[in-house]
Parts: structure tokens; C-alpha cells; sequence
């Protein structure tokens, strides 16, 4: 098996990087962004101990697209600065047709469709887009204290969710332009003398979902924010931190920015997440496991590969023998149990006001020089309206347990899960305002009522409310996304002595089209409420039979929009069966039919 030098239908597909002392893992980085689609890599070493630099040398005289160079850092100058100052003079830089600036410990994955690098430039092109602003995903320990020789991304597969903006970082891919633009370790700088001439509005830079972003991330800024993340065309996955083992030899190992005491408890908290699942980066496993053993056939490769580990295992033997490192290793324990909505972060360094109300100013005109629905892009899903749903997409895997700080709303204490809701519902949640319209109106609905079935209504909280205030209310909880109906039966464990009264229900509502499961479940629950807290459901659905029962029918609305379409659909069906509309029911946010 060998591996020969890519070659790309787009051109020159670079990556840049500068490592110290990252030799066990040199191998494994340049596999994988040889696997993702790169046909060039460029890394600058500086002060290397463990043979980072002897190793990058020995695949670059291999020819297969490796280049190393020693970063010669002057005086009064950090590594990562010296490198693009260095980098930008290159040949091979200047002449890239696409340039993606990257650390040592980040690594790029490919979610477009094609799954290919040269999948998503041709798109990129196609859009003659000129910048793709990737954001992190950040990857924590995935739980591992022990070193491993095993490769990073196999390894450590649990991640921040999407929407948590403390790891939004970002770094660029771009046509980089010499005579326009300057290299910046997370997007690329316009030079002075261009930034008030036509040339910022010539050019066009994408998010990672392929989305333009707006101008000011062009001047200033090195992190996405709500309206501009976007991760469904590439991601960058940063394992900062990796097992417990591995962050401690980077604590005596020094980085490239120079940071004081960077690999401290603090920041293990920060960079510790494992709330979701996230293995889109297996889609490049196969080419990535491929190309590594390619490599590792060579005998030099080899046994420079190998000597990095024994030299990394040897150091971390050393270290463990200290008193301290079983201190820090419980320092690093209790930081993993700060929930993740207790974290902080360092605030960014202050900037002169003066400067960037200047830019604002410049970017303020640009703005409203455009038409109004052009001035700001959308908000991805999970960040959008208040009549946005307040779940994330799809039914997680919440078994795990994880630290979760604990809110209380409307008396109901509700952990506050980065798997299940979305980032602008723990926003909610913690201010105490959860669906706070319905859950204070339930019990006016219910009066003189003793059996209540909420249909397709998430976790639950307005029947379990419901459930607070009137103790002998017998409640059916109805959801088909198992993620949902789990964090109810935990939310009622967190709040009830025992669940008297209390039943749940997967049952999907239409499995062969004549609504067979809502019938059993009706004739199961025997609700004298109905809840409709779902889409819409369709006049078939309710026939005499089923809703023997049923003396109120309510159908919680955000939107008024929502009220008129069920007016128009449903009601008619209903007013046949007996159902009239109580109009006392509209101004509480719910459209409210009643059979008594």
C-alpha cells in the first residue's frame, strides 16, 4: 500500500499549521486532511522535543505533499504571528486556490452532501464565493482519563451541542489574495488601504452552511454569532483538551500562544463537553485509516511515529509519580461536573472604542444602503422565532449522564438539557418563562374536569403543571420522540412523590392511515380534556366514538395565524359533534371547544 501526491480539479487545496511538540499525533492530522481532499500541507515547527519537526521533514521528503518549515520566531513575537507573517511570502501560499489556516489540535470535517473537499469547492466556486467562515465544534474528553495511541477522532466523539456559543470560534478557508488581504489565525485581514474602497462589497464570504454572511464579520470579529453559524457544509472539530492524560503533558509542555497557565481547571470546564454525540467526522475514517497505514509502512515514519508515543508515555509515567498531578487530576475531575450552562468564559480583550465605532459607523452605512430584507441574514433552526419549536431536531440520545444545572418554572424544577432543548429555550428556561402563558392558563381549561389527554406535547410541562396545581387530575403525557417523553418522566421523578396519575404514551397516533392509535389511546386515556399541542391534526381524525369521552377540546396557539387555520380545518368537524367554541378561550392563548 502507498500513498501518492492528490491532485483536485479546483487547483491547489492548502492547509496551514503550527505545531510544538505534537508528535504522536502528526501522523493521524495529516492523514485525515489528506482524506478530507487537501493536496497540500504546510506546517511550521518551532522548539520541538519530541521530533514533531524531524518527523514532518521525513514526510516531506516522501513527496506526497507535506511541506515543513522552522518557524523562526523574532524577538518579542508569538509562534502563531511569526508563522503567517512567514507563510504569507510562500510560494506555495500565494498561488493556493484555497487556503484553510488550522491548529494542530482542530481538524476540518466535511458535512456537504458530496463529502468531499472538492465537492464543497465546486459549490464554493460556483457561487464564486471568496471566504467560508467555519465555526468549532468543541470536543471534550468523552469521559477518557488514559492516554491511548488510538487516533483523536475515533477516540473522543461527544461534543458542545451546536448552539452553545461559548465554543463558537472560527477559522477560514479563502482565496487568499496577497495584494488584499493579510493571514489571521481565524479569518483573513483586508489591509488598510482597501478596507473603504469597493473591495469588501466585491467579495463574497459564506458561512458553514454555504450561507453569505454579513459584512461587519469581514472587519472585525473572530467567532460566529446566532445569525451567522451555520455547520451543514463543514465544521471545524477541536479536540483541545482530549483525555486527562494527554492535558496534562500539555501543561508542562507549554502552546503556541504563549498563554499563561492556559491548561488550567477553568479551562478543562470550558472545553469538557460531552453533551451530544457528533461522529460526522466518520464519513472520513475509512480514506483517513487508509492513508495512516500507508504512511506508517515507511520504516523512518514508523519509528518516529512510535517514539513520540513511548516518549509522551514516558513523560506522563514521570508526571503521575508527583504529588501535584494527582491534584490537579481531582481539580480536572470537578471541573467536568460544572454543568454547561454554568460556564464561563474569559471576556475578550478590551479594544479601543474609538476604532470600532469608527468600523461600525462605515458598517452601518453599507447596511442601510441595502434593502431591508437584505440588511441581516436568518437565524439558523433552533435559534428562530418565539413560534419556533423548542426542541432540537430529532430525538436525542440523553442516557448519559451528564452535570446539569436545575431551573425552576412555574413551580416545576426542569434541568436545563442542551440534548433536548435548543439554545434560545435554556435561554427561556432560565428566566423562569417556559411556555408561561399556557401553563398559567391550564387549570382555568380544566375546571370541573378530572382526566387530561395532551397530545404531541413535548416533555409535557403544561399537563404536568396542570398536574401541580390540581394533585387528583389524572394526566396522559402523549409524545412519539422517546428523547421527549424520557426528560418528562424525569422532570415528574424531579417534582412528584411517585407518578400516581400520571401515564405517558409513544404510541404513534396513525400508523395505517385510519388513525387507529389515536383511537386506542383515547379509549385508553379517556380523557375528558384533549390537548392538541402538535401540528394540526386533520377533521378524519375524530369521529363520535372515540370522543365519547371528551367534553373540551383545547388547541394551544403561539402564532394567531395558528387559530385561524384551526377554525378553518378542524372546527366544522367538531361543531358536528357537539363542540361549540368558548371565545373566553382565545385571549388565553388557546382555541377552546367545548360539549358539556
Amino acid at each position: 500500500m502507498t500513498f501518492s501526491k492528490q491532485t483536485s480539479p479546483h487547483g491547489s487545496l492548502v492547509a496551514l499549521s503550527t505545531m510544538k511538540d505534537e508528535g504522536p499525533t502528526v501522523v493521524e492530522w495529516v492523514a485525515h486532511h489528506f482524506a478530507v481532499g487537501f493536496t497540500e500541507l504546510m506546517v511550521y515547527t518551532n522548539d520541538c522535543s519530541d521530533g514533531t519537526d524531524t518527523l514532518l521533514k521525513r514526510l516531506e521528503a516522501m513527496e506526497i505533499g507535506v511541506h515543513h518549515r522552522e518557524n523562526v520566531i523574532p524577538e518579542g513575537m508569538k509562534p502563531h504571528p511569526s508563522m503567517l507573517k512567514a507563510a504569507a511570502d510562500e510560494d506555495l501560499i500565494i498561488n493556493s486556490d484555497w487556503l484553510l489556516v488550522l491548529d494542530a489540535d482542530e481538524f476540518l470535517c466535511i458535512n456537504h452532501p458530496s463529502g468531499t473537499l472538492d465537492g464543497m469547492v465546486a459549490d464554493l466556486n460556483a457561487m464564486n464565493a471568496s471566504a467560508m467562515v467555519l465555526t468549532w465544534r468543541i470536543f471534550g474528553s468523552s469521559g477518557i482519563r488514559a492516554w491511548s495511541r488510538e487516533p483523536i477522532t475515533d477516540q473522543f466523539t461527544r461534543a458542545a451541542p451546536e448552539f452553545w456559543n461559548k465554543g463558537w470560534g472560527t477559522k477560514t478557508m479563502l482565496k487568499f489574495d496577497p495584494k488584499y488581504l493579510r493571514l489571521g489565525m481565524h479569518r483573513p485581514i483586508i489591509k488598510s488601504q482597501h478596507k473603504e474602497t469597493d473591495y469588501p462589497d466585491s467579495v463574497l464570504w459564506v458561512n458553514g452552511s454555504g450561507r453569505p454572511l454579513e459584512d461587519w464579520f469581514k472587519f472585525r470579529g473572530w467567532r460566529s454569532i446566532r445569525r451567522t453559524v451555520g455547520y451543514d457544509w463543514a465544521q471545524i472539530n477541536h479536540y483541545a483538551i482530549k483525555s486527562m492524560d494527554a492535558y496534562s503533558l500539555r501543561k508542562f509542555r507549554g502552546n503556541a500562544n504563549l498563554k499563561k497557565d492556559k491548561y488550567n481547571s477553568d479551562y478543562w470546564s470550558l472545553q469538557d463537553r460531552n453533551e451530544v454525540e457528533d461522529t460526522r467526522i466518520f464519513r472520513h475514517r475509512d480514506r483517513r485509516a487508509e492513508i495512516m497505514a500507508a504512511l506508517l509502512q515507511d520504516d523512518e515514519v514508523r519509528r518516529l511515529h512510535e517514539a513520540a508515543h513511548a516518549r509522551a508515555e514516558a513523560r506522563l509515567a514521570e508526571y503521575q509519580q508527583s504529588p501535584d498531578y494527582q491534584a490537579y487530576v481531582a481539580n480536572l475531575i470537578a471541573a467536568s461536573d460544572v454543568p454547561i450552562t454554568q460556564v464561563t468564559a474569559k471576556p475578550p480583550k478590551a479594544r479601543d472604542p474609538e476604532a470600532v465605532k469608527a468600523v461600525q459607523t462605515k458598517l452601518e452605512q453599507r447596511r442601510n444602503a441595502q434593502p431591508k430584507e437584505d440588511r441581516r441574514t436568518p437565524p439558523p433552526p433552533g435559534w428562530g422565532s418565539p413560534f419556533a419549536s423548542p426542541y432540537v431536531s430529532g430525538s436525542a440520545d440523553i442516557a448519559a449522564d451528564i452535570p446539569l444545572e436545575m431551573v425552576e418554572n412555574q413551580t416545576l424544577k426542569i434541568p436545563l438539557d442542551s440534548r433536548i432543548f435548543t439554545a434560545a429555550t435554556l435561554e427561556v428556561l432560565k428566566s423562569g418563562k417556559f411556555d408561561r402563558r399556557h401553563a398559567r392558563n391550564i387549570t382555568g381549561f380544566l375546571t370541573g374536569c378530572s382526566r387530561l389527554l395532551d397530545l404531541d406535547c413535548g416533555i409535557g410541562f403544561v399537563a404536568l403543571r396542570a398536574k401541580a396545581a390540581t394533585p387528583d387530575l389524572q394526566v396522559t403525557i402523549h409524545e412519539e420522540r422517546p428523547s421527549l417523553l424520557l426528560m418528562s418522566r424525569r422532570i415528574a421523578a424531579l417534582n412528584f412523590q411517585g407518578a400516581t396519575g400520571i401515564a405517558w404514551s409513544q404510541a404513534t397516533l396513525n400508523p395505517d392511515g385510519i388513525w387507529s392509535g389515536l383511537h386506542s389511546l383515547l379509549a385508553t386515556a379517556k380523557p375528558e380534556v384533549l390537548r392538541l399541542s402538535g401540528p394540526l391534526l386533520p377533521a378524519e381524525a375524530f369521529t363520535e366514538a372515540p370522543l365519547t369521552s371528551v367534553r373540551r377540546i383545547l388547541i394551544p396557539f403561539l402564532d394567531p395565524s395558528e387559530v385561524t387555520a384551526a377554525r378553518q380545518k378542524l372546527t366544522p368537524a367538531l361543531t358536528t359533534l357537539g363542540f361549540t367554541e368558548d371565545l373566553n378561550g382565545e385571549p388565553n392563548g388557546t382555541l377552546y371547544l367545548r360539549r358539556e
